[in-house]
Formats: C-alpha cells, sequence, structure tokens
C-alpha cells in the first residue's frame, strides 16, 4: 500500500494534479499577503500589517510558492525582494483584488445605507395600493435605493424568481414566508350594468345567481373561482353558471362593463363604476370582508439595509391604517 501511495503522488505531480490542488487552497489572505510583502518590503512588517506572525506569513508564502511552482519572492537573511514570476504576479493580482474589495465594500456598505435595488412582485391591485402611499415615498426617503415593481396574477415562487418581496392578499401568502399584513380587509361587491338587470330578476339571494350568466374567474392555481357569500354566521358558497371564463381582474371588469352578465370583484376595483352609476352593486349584506394585502418575503438573516428601511416603513403604513 505505501509503494502504491507513493506512485499516486508521483503521478499526480507528473500531471500537474497536485499542484492544481494546492492552488484550490490559495485564498484572498494569501494574495494580500503577497502585496503586503512586496509593499512593505519585509515580512516582518507585512505580518504587523496583516496581524499574524512572521512564521505563519512564511509558511503561507511558501505554500502559494509550492501551488504556483515558481518563487515569487528571492530572500536572504537580511533582504527581501520581488523575483521576476513575483512581479509578474504582483502586477496581475493588484488591480484584481482591488476590483474584489470594491466589490465586497459595496455590498457591505448596502448593509449599512440603503441603496441599490429591491424587486417586489405583486397583483395589480396590489401594486395600485402601494405604490404611492410606501413605494413613492419609500424612494424619496432614500434616494440611492431602486425599485423594480413586477404587476401580474398569477402567483409565483418569489425566492426563485429573484424577487426580495410579494404583495398578495393574506389568504395567497405561502405558508413558508414571513408575513406583514398592510391594512384593513378588503370587501367583496358583486355587480352588474343597470341594462342588464333591466329584463331580468334582480338576485336576493346567492342562490338567485344561478339564473343568470355570470363572469367565472379562473384562479393562478387553474381552479375555477367559487364565490363566496356569509350574512349572520351563514356561509355560502356558489360555483355560478356562465360563458366567459376569464383570469384577469381589469379583463372581467369591461366584459360586465359591456354587458357580458354579472362580476364578482374587490369593490375598490369596481368603486369608481359604482359611484358612476354605470354598475349596481348586489346582494352588499351578503359580501363579507376578505383577507387584506400582505406584504411577504422569506426569512432570512442579513437582511440588506434597503429591505430593512422597506420593511419599517410598511409597518408605519399598517399601524397608520388600522
Amino acid at each position: 500500500m505505501g509503494l502504491d501511495h507513493y506512485r499516486y503522488k508521483r503521478d499526480k505531480v507528473a500531471s500537474g494534479d497536485d499542484r492544481i490542488g494546492t492552488m484550490k487552497d490559495a485564498g484572498l489572505r494569501d494574495l494580500e499577503a503577497v502585496l503586503a510583502i512586496a509593499r512593505r518590503g519585509t515580512f516582518r512588517a507585512a505580518a504587523i500589517e496583516l496581524g499574524m506572525s512572521t512564521t505563519a506569513l512564511s509558511h503561507a508564502i511558501a505554500r502559494l510558492e509550492a501551488g504556483l511552482g515558481v518563487r515569487l519572492f528571492n530572500r536572504t537573511t537580511r533582504s527581501v525582494s520581488l523575483s521576476d514570476a513575483g512581479r509578474q504576479f504582483v502586477a496581475s493580482v493588484s488591480p484584481a483584488l482591488a476590483e474584489i474589495r470594491g466589490a465586497m465594500d459595496s455590498v457591505r456598505a448596502q448593509g449599512q445605507t440603503p441603496s441599490g435595488m429591491l424587486r417586489i412582485n405583486a397583483s395589480a391591485v396590489a401594486g395600485r395600493e402601494i405604490i404611492s402611499p410606501l413605494v413613492l415615498d419609500f424612494l424619496r426617503r432614500h434616494p440611492r435605493m431602486q425599485v423594480d415593481l413586477v404587476t401580474e396574477e398569477r402567483l409565483v415562487d418569489i425566492v426563485a424568481e429573484g424577487f426580495d418581496l410579494g404583495i398578495r392578499t393574506g389568504d395567497l401568502v405561502p405558508r413558508d414566508m414571513i408575513a406583514l399584513p398592510l391594512g384593513k380587509p378588503q370587501r367583496y361587491a358583486v355587480v352588474a350594468t343597470p341594462a342588464w338587470l333591466a329584463d331580468r330578476p334582480l338576485p336576493l339571494v346567492p342562490a338567485d345567481l344561478l339564473a343568470h350568466d355570470c363572469i367565472r374567474v379562473r384562479l393562478p392555481n387553474r381552479e375555477l373561482f367559487r364565490w363566496y357569500f356569509e350574512r349572520q354566521g351563514e356561509v355560502v358558497q356558489i360555483d355560478v353558471r356562465g360563458r366567459l371564463i376569464l383570469d384577469e381582474a381589469a379583463i372581467a371588469r369591461a366584459a360586465v362593463l359591456e354587458g357580458a352578465g354579472i362580476g364578482f370583484f374587490i369593490k375598490q376595483n369596481v368603486a369608481e363604476d359604482i359611484a358612476a352609476g354605470r354598475l349596481i352593486r348586489l346582494l352588499e349584506d351578503w359580501t363579507p370582508p376578505r383577507p387584506g394585502f400582505c406584504l411577504y418575503y422569506p426569512g432570512r438573516r442579513n437582511p440588506s439595509a434597503g429591505l430593512t428601511a422597506f420593511l419599517a416603513m410598511a409597518r408605519e403604513m399598517a399601524a397608520q391604517r388600522n
């Protein structure tokens, strides 16, 4: 076994594998050591600058030189100088390390002063809800921050798709996320145009909807939404009938306004239409509140200063609304 081990080591050295393995162990500390010696002119002065012993520094350089297969320093008992290979090495490594230091300082600064990009995924309604009171105010307070707000109705994995935060109604927040309620519950509204109701019976209870053509909605999980009603403790869910199935609230609203049937919306989506008389609200005493919007994010250590500041402002806004 001893002979086999010797042959194995011999073959690795001959092929350069041993040298490559040693180089994988060379870290920033070793490279900084080379630059410190070149800058200070002695191992002792460089060791003091780096906060390590002269012996440890000497071993680190010897290990690096063995991995490179070339001597970086010419040294005697009285002096140290760079070899030709050492001068080339320092000339190449110096700017690369400067870039690495700059990158590390930049990232470190994001943990201290809000700066950089914050990516948020939200439904269209949630985006409208928070853009003025939260996002725009956040940008005014923190001029070094940027916000990329993406609105879509499909539910996305915010971690897998590179988002820092998501905003959805509380019932749609994934269970493995930390949720921060942003305000009061929303309300539903069942609506139709005056023309639609002119020659049809007015729905007085949820079951009456089965006699009407309703705009059906497909949820992000591909299931059809069942209209939910509640009054004085009585809960009713209706799988309404209708020839049109949609997956976007704005398109559904347009269809209802065109007289395609009865629709079921978050009240704020159709509040202006109701106020203007374009739509009539139905079954108002049967339409309960639904969970309000929540800002959610994965639990993480060492959040950036930007994320921390945004969460603090979200808590302020929620406290003011409640």
